[in-house]
């Protein structure tokens, strides 16, 4: 073989060898994003699920070109769920240091109070969360202030629903209810509970996450915190809770005649 046809051989192997070394890149999952009804950071309208935080986890999906499913489903069960299916993500996620570990994270998406509140018409003089430890608090089951209280040894009621415990704070069977101040604005305002159920004290401020199953490729969760840190330097995160600020106005209920 002349020297010309030799390193042509040789060529010819090489670029086939290149060619089995770099295979074409694997396709990304299709994530399957499960949530709670939790107006106005996640509700249904129809069939759609919408609200603040799920039109920023979708734009989180578009910016880095991630096809997904999305799904309401009671807390529990999603939270159950993301710790088993390789391709899930749960929203909105608080980030806690018994939590860090279980999960690839995303965000945060946004920020909240932990928040005792009381009856209006009651006088509460605490001053710190260990000055509630003789009441009874209500919680929601399954969430993350209903393990932190519990951790800590306080007289917690959880419920099925978060939004059950404004009804039991109501009816004296429960003294506090814990919940997100986020949250729990909007609910008495959209419920028409203001001025009858107050915040009394503030315990604890937390990020709240997109949190996915570690199986989810590490490069991909990279990929979707950049698009958030995107977001919140050209406004986006903030044009959506505006958006959703207004529509918690507009479904204030209506005084009646």
């Amino acid at each position: 073989m002349g020297w010309t046809k030799a390193m042509l051989a040789i060529g010819l192997g090489c670029a086939g060898l290149h060619g089995l070394a770099m295979p074409a890149p694997a396709p990304a999952p299709r994530l399957y994003l499960m949530t709670e009804s939790s107006p106005p950071i996640s509700m249904l309208d129809g069939d759609r699920v919408v609200g603040s935080g799920a039109e920023k986890v979708a734009e989180i999906m578009a910016r880095t070109g991630t096809d997904y499913r999305m799904e309401l489903l009671p807390w529990k069960r999603a939270y159950l769920q993301v710790q088993r299916r390789g391709d899930a993500c749960l929203f909105s996620t608080t980030r806690t240091p018994e939590r860090e570990t279980l999960f690839h994270w995303v965000g945060p998406t946004d920020e909240a109070d932990w928040v005792l509140l009381g009856r209006a018409d009651r006088s509460y003089k605490l001053h710190s969360l260990d000055d509630a430890r003789k009441l009874r608090i209500g919680t929601y089951n399954g969430d993350a202030r209903d393990a932190y209280l519990r951790e800590r040894g306080f007289d917690v009621d959880p419920a099925p629903s978060d939004l059950l415990n404004a009804d039991k704070l109501l009816a004296d069977r429960i003294d506090l209810w814990a919940a997100s101040l986020k949250r729990g604005n909007a609910a008495l305002k959209r419920f028409d509970w203001a001025g009858k159920i107050v915040p009394v004290l503030t315990f604890n401020k937390v990020g709240v996450y997109l949190a996915c199953n570690r199986a989810v490729p590490a490069s991909l969760i990279a990929r979707m915190n950049a698009a958030v840190e995107a977001m919140n330097r050209d406004g986006t995160m903030r044009r959506i809770d505006l958006k959703y600020e207004k529509w918690i106005d507009a479904n204030q209920p209506q005084p009646k005649p």
